[in-house]
């Protein structure tokens, strides 16, 4: 691992500045030189023919040169001491603190992946790779330093003068967080070095204008916000607060989740930003806010050092009872899972990196040791780390040097979770094969030697089409912004026997497949938050059940709201409805207004009630004319029959008879041929009814007529000129009827306006014209009738029949004078109900008026029925 490994810190070596003659490169010579003198206080002169040092630059902790080398730059420590500069002298080196553990990992795991290729034959024959690895300690200015001095180099030679020397590396690796590798991307992208990262996931890296050399192999958080945002709504979480880190890669994650929430219908609760060097007030104030919320659900982008001092806090206080959703930033974090303190991140979800597995790579971690290398304070201090001793202390607590990383379970040994770990290897060997891709393509065209056949130009050309395949079976290639493929893992913290916390793969997300494939998870595997045991839940408001609608509360988010009833003849059939769908015409709600039923088709039924009661009243009218039809006939002789018109009389009764059966067809579901029926019958039965009662009138007023002396007018109102008569008015109803028909007949209609809730089956008239002239011309017949009965009321009593016509026709248009109001404004069936009563009891009237006396004379009063009695005055 260390072979080639040295320290040059002793030494004080030039750095180069590489002016051009073109416009372009003086340009960025101008800028780099400005550049430098921010950082070291000097400038070079822009007459200047040669270049010349200015100051020293870092020099990298581990270093091995060879033919071609790759630079890398790894946060190995977690901060900077900070210092304050006065301007009055030079800066003194920087003191990088807290040696992280993980990312000294990372540095190695590079070592082991060069060290991997210039093992192999078939990848760079002939060609041995060397590596340059700073330390940023997290800060954006050493990465921007280191990635200058990565450009440049740091060593002067005599016998050099031109500027156009080549630059020391030809790929740099890293950086592990965003800002520090946006900050390193746009100061080497002017020059056409290739950057790649391992773990740097802003999506705003992405823009090829600004970061043209920038690669990666870690995916952008451009999908994994939206994966997010997919993964939060998938579990019903509406209500949901977020953590970010305050940089880069916190605030343009969820920057991008927020707009992701908010086309899924998710709304924000809060929104905190906290950086891992804030003052305790602030991890504090952020807990507060926190506590406060009402969400159950607490989104963190954050950085896993920035999550580090907020967890600590979040213990102190004992906060649980918060279902946490990861990014891939600690979501796969060992150190978190082994610590006890934050058992409460139990349940918790997110994406990670899919995992891998790199045979041999921890039996080359375990091989590190300090005395490979004596003299580099490195290695000493990840000893001291790892072991948690000291090598100043000979005594108890010391280091000896003795110390054995196998033995050793930690963050550094622990090979299980190399999914950070597996995109520096993968990065490195997107490298080798772009050299190797050039190398091929050089030795096929030309047999120059293989100083000077280098640019970085010329790997940045190649890398954008370089694609392979790693012994991990993982497809790597490039996108047109540098992006590889988004694949991720969905894990879920969990518990195991030994009660460490664990990680669970329970989904995973792959933004190759089509946008409904991308997210596929397993919820029966999750298990999550201690207390609960189920599904947390996490919304403003409780669900609007099927049958309601959401109602925003005024000065709230859209996911604040109230449920509110559908109103009548409106639907939702879903949980939390924007809106009530209405049903169509012929269907309405039903009582809970979750579906749309069929509307209750409303006709005069003979199976109802109402029905059956018109029905038995019709047939008892029919019952009763028979009756007295058959009396009549019996007694046809007798003199109170003959002298009131027999055969007027009989074809009254069967007239009757008519009337009182066509009040039936009113009854029953209409049909097309009901509904002519019903209106034509109805108006020729009662035309020919009123029709023999006018020829009975006149027939009784003419008789009283003829006994005066003199008088010849019964010899016009002879039985055939009655017989005309009813038959002449009763044809011009036939006449009328049959025109009705003909232009515009009734039809049955499907009444939808009346009732909301119903349907009313009726009778459309067609033309109401023709139902107006049927009825008007049956009511200029009876108004007739009635005043000639009336004129002849007076004649003698043992004679007279007009007496009861009058009170007959005087009920007939009493009942139809009412009819035309209540069937105007009767509802539903009962307009035809309202039809019904007027036909039968305008028909019981003229049976009960004009029949019933002389009935009464014939059964009861026997005595009365001569004609001597008849003839008395």
């Amino acid at each position: 691992m260390t072979k080639g490994i040295y320290d040059k810190r002793q030494h004080s070596l030039p750095q180069r500045i590489q002016p051009h003659m073109h416009t372009s490169m003086a340009k960025r010579t101008v800028s780099l030189q400005l550049l430098l003198f921010i950082i070291h206080g000097s400038l070079v002169p822009a007459s200047a023919q040669v270049c010349s040092l200015l100051g020293q630059s870092a020099l990298p902790p581990l270093s091995a040169e060879r033919d071609i080398n790759i630079g890398a730059i790894f946060s190995v420590h977690r901060n900077v001491l900070l210092k304050m500069h006065d301007y009055t002298s030079k800066p003194e080196p920087v003191t990088c603190l807290s040696l992280s553990l993980r990312e000294f990992k990372f540095a190695q795991t590079l070592i082991f992946a060069i060290e991997e290729i210039n093992n192999s034959t078939q990848l760079l024959p002939g060609i041995y790779l060397g590596y340059k690895i700073y330390d940023s300690c997290r800060s954006i200015a050493q990465t921007v330093l280191s990635g200058i001095a990565l450009m440049n180099g740091y060593e002067a030679s005599l016998s050099e003068t031109s500027c156009s020397r080549p630059p020391a590396v030809h790929a740099i690796v890293g950086e592990s967080t965003s800002s520090p590798t946006i900050g390193l991307a746009s100061v080497v992208g002017p020059f056409s070095l290739p950057v790649i990262s391992h773990f740097a996931t802003c999506a705003c890296l992405s823009d090829r204008k600004r970061y043209p050399s920038f690669f990666r192999t870690i995916s952008s958080d451009y999908y994994q916000s939206r994966a997010l945002a997919q993964l939060v709504k998938h579990f019903g979480w509406t209500w949901v607060g977020t953590v970010r880190s305050r940089n880069d890669y916190g605030n343009n994650g969820i920057a991008t989740f927020e707009e992701a929430a908010k086309q899924e219908g998710i709304c924000i609760e809060y929104s905190e930003a906290i950086l891992s060097n804030d003052p305790q007030e602030q991890f504090l104030k952020t807990l507060e806010v926190i506590k406060k919320g009402t969400a159950r659900v607490v989104v963190a982008f954050v950085a896993l050092g920035d999550f580090f001092p907020l967890l600590k806090v979040i213990s102190q206080h004992n906060i649980t009872g918060l279902q946490w959703v990861g990014s891939e930033s600690w979501i796969t974090s060992r150190t978190l899972a082994e610590t006890k303190e934050y058992s409460f991140l139990s349940g918790a979800v997110g994406f990670a990196i899919a995992n891998a597995k790199l045979m041999g790579l921890r039996k080359f971690l375990v091989n590190v040791h300090p005395d490979q290398e004596p003299k580099n304070e490195l290695l000493k201090e990840f000893w001291e780390t790892a072991f948690q001793c000291s090598f100043m202390n000979s005594s108890s607590g010391g280091c000896t040097g003795s110390e054995r990383l196998a033995e050793l379970q930690n963050e550094y040994t622990d090979v299980s979770e190399l999914r950070i770990v597996n995109k520096v290897y993968t990065a490195v060997y997107a490298v080798a094969y772009t050299l190797h891709n050039i190398l091929k393509d050089f030795r096929s065209s030309t047999n120059s030697s293989k100083r000077g056949w280098l640019t970085p130009q010329m790997v940045l050309k190649y890398m954008r089409d370089v694609r392979f395949t790693v012994k991990t079976g993982e497809e790597i290639f490039f996108d047109e912004s540098g992006d590889p493929v988004a694949r991720y893992d969905l894990v879920n913290w969990q518990h195991a026997e030994d009660g460490i916390l664990q990680f669970m793969h329970v989904g995973v997300y792959d933004s190759s497949l089509p946008s409904e494939q991308r997210f596929q998870v397993n919820q029966e595997h999750i298990l999550w938050t201690e207390k609960s045991g189920q599904l947390p839940v996490s919304m403003c408001s409780k669900s609007c059940p099927p049958g309601t609608r959401k109602a925003v509360r005024k000065g709230q988010p859209v996911c604040c709201y109230d449920c509110i009833p559908c109103a009548d003849g409106e639907i939702s059939n879903g949980t939390d409805s924007s809106d009530c769908f209405p049903c169509d015409l012929e269907y309405w709600s039903n009582e809970s207004k979750d579906r749309c039923v069929l509307k209750v088709v409303e006709f005069l039924s003979y199976t109802e009630v109402m029905g059956m009661v018109l029905c038995i009243f019709s047939f008892i009218g029919v019952l009763l004319t028979a009756m007295v039809s058959f009396l009549f006939y019996l007694h046809k002789e007798t003199s109170i029959v003959k002298a009131n018109n027999s055969e007027l009389s009989f074809l009254l009764l069967f007239s009757l008879s008519l009337c009182f059966l066509c009040s039936l067809t009113f009854i029953g579901r209409p049909t097309e041929w009901s509904c002519m029926l019903r209106h034509t019958t109805f108006g020729i039965t009662f035309v020919l009814c009123i029709s023999c009662v006018l020829g009975k009138t006149i027939v009784v007023l003419m008789a009283f007529k003829a006994t005066l002396p003199g008088s010849n007018v019964m010899k016009w109102f002879g039985p055939p000129q009655q017989r005309l008569s009813v038959i002449s008015l009763t044809v011009i109803q036939v006449i009328i009827c049959v025109l009705w028909l003909t232009i515009s007949p009734p039809f049955p209609y499907m009444n939808l306006s009346y009732y909301r809730e119903k349907i009313i089956l009726e009778c459309n008239l067609g033309s109401a014209l023709g139902f107006w002239a049927v009825l008007g011309y049956t009511g200029l017949l009876s108004t007739l009738c009635f005043v000639l009965a009336f004129l002849a009321r007076k004649l003698p009593d043992n004679f007279n029949e007009a007496k009861f016509i009058t009170f007959s026709m005087l009920i007939f248009c009493a009942v139809w004078l009412t009819f035309i109001p209540a069937y105007v404004s009767s509802p539903g069936k009962f307009t035809v109900a309202v039809q019904i009563f007027a036909i039968l009891a305008s028909s019981f009237g003229l049976l009960f008026c004009i029949f019933a006396p002389k009935c009464y004379i014939i059964l009861l009063k026997p005595e009365l029925n001569t004609k001597k009695q008849m003839m008395r005055k």
